[in-house]
């Protein structure tokens, strides 16, 4: 196994990993800085309510979304042990 299989592997896990973490961060993201305003605006100064409306967006994300997650980590998977052979030779 040469330098260029293995940047190649590498390469290919960590955009596998960007595109199935990115929705969910970008939810929770985009929720959490919602709730910040809604929080400076009315001065409610509560640490913990921010962690519900995350919880729920995320737990939504992955429920509309899951399927393309798993079609995506499924495909990876595929692919790499397709490649073993010739990673092996």
């Amino acid at each position: 196994m040469d330098q260029e299989t293995v940047i190649t592997i590498a390469q290919n896990a960590l955009l596998t990993i960007i595109y199935v973490s990115a929705p969910l961060l970008l939810v929770s993201l985009i929720v959490g800085l919602a709730v910040s305003i809604f929080q400076a605006t009315t001065q409610i100064q509560e640490a913990t309510l921010t962690f519900i409306p995350k919880i729920l967006s995320v737990i939504l994300t992955l429920a509309v979304l899951g399927n393309w997650m798993l079609n995506i980590l499924t495909d990876y998977t595929m692919n790499l042990y397709e490649s073993i052979l010739q990673i092996i030779r």
